[in-house]
């Protein structure tokens, strides 16, 4: 079942657009990542999404609930935490789990504290405070205080230790296998390839990839080093291997095929050392993020 249903969705401000012509699903228990660097549209597209504003064409359906007609009960439903997060200054953690769990209609308090324990944070310390990383901590409880079936972050990670990150982390793959979706937006590339089942990347407020990071690691190129035998001159490089710096005996380079091509090639030169890295997605990326598409 699809959780999120978004078709043609657009959002204009006056003269400026938000997101234009966005179409995508999230299926139950999913992990998905939404990336894009800062401007790209990615939180207009969350506000569309639950309600906080009006579409100016398409559609969003949480729970096959319209985000806009049915935004009180699709709220109810989902746990958010916004990029810019803002709380009570004067007010305790507690007293914030207390007013939320008023507003829902259920008792915040024994999940808040479980909570807070995870992420080693006392309640009983007042907004005004508490750190920046804190606050975060403080606005994670409340998004997931009240286990909901779908969980929409924006930057959920920002201020965060990398401690408390890999506690988030665990905790969000936990409540997935138990079939809670994760809509989580970030620009952090390390992170959504840590996490995510699969990514939408948006650039200038329009979808330009939506694909599984299984299908992106096998477009991605890997980065290869090559040093030569000093005893004999190095080949000519072949036209699926891109050598970015060559500096006596010794490449660097990217692969544009698979590796058993490479080895193939290298068999009978005179090789003194090879290292072949991972797919390199963080280039993969850089490259839909500046042009739109990956480049041949």
């Amino acid at each position: 079942m699809s959780v999120i249903v978004i078709d043609k969705l657009t959002k204009r401000y006056g003269r400026r657009t938000g997101i234009d012509d966005v179409t995508l699903q999230v299926g139950a228990g999913e992990i998905f990542g939404f990336l894009g660097p800062n401007g790209a549209g990615k939180t207009t597209a969350i506000r569309v999404m639950l309600g906080l504003l009006r579409p100016s064409g398409g559609s969003a359906r949480i729970f096959g609930l319209d985000c806009w007609r049915s935004s009180r009960r699709v709220k109810q439903e989902v746990g958010y935490l916004p990029g810019d997060l803002r709380l009570y200054a004067r007010t305790t953690g507690n007293t914030m789990l207390r007013i939320c769990g008023a507003i829902r209609g259920r008792d915040l308090g024994a999940p808040g504290r479980t909570l807070a324990e995870l992420f080693a944070l006392d309640l009983d310390v007042t907004v005004r405070r508490m750190s920046r990383g804190m606050r975060q901590k403080l606005g994670l409880i409340i998004a997931l205080a009240h286990r909901p079936q779908l969980l929409i972050l924006d930057e959920p990670t920002a201020s965060l230790d990398p401690l408390m990150q890999e506690r988030l982390i665990e905790l969000l793959r936990t409540l997935a296998a138990e079939g809670h979706t994760i809509f989580f937006s970030s620009h952090s590339l390390s992170e959504v390839e840590r996490l995510c089942d699969r990514v939408a990347i948006v650039r200038e407020g329009r979808l330009v990839a939506d694909e599984t990071l299984a299908s992106l690691r096998a477009r991605a190129r890997r980065q290869v080093t090559i040093r030569w035998r000093t005893d004999a001159a190095a080949p000519e490089p072949p036209p699926f291997l891109d050598v970015h710096r060559r500096e006596d005996h010794f490449w660097e380079a990217s692969l544009r095929s698979d590796v058993t091509s490479l080895l193939d090639w290298l068999r009978d030169r005179p090789v003194a050392d090879l290292a072949v890295g991972h797919p390199d997605l963080d280039s993969l990326f850089r490259q839909y993020y500046l042009h739109g598409k990956p480049q041949p």
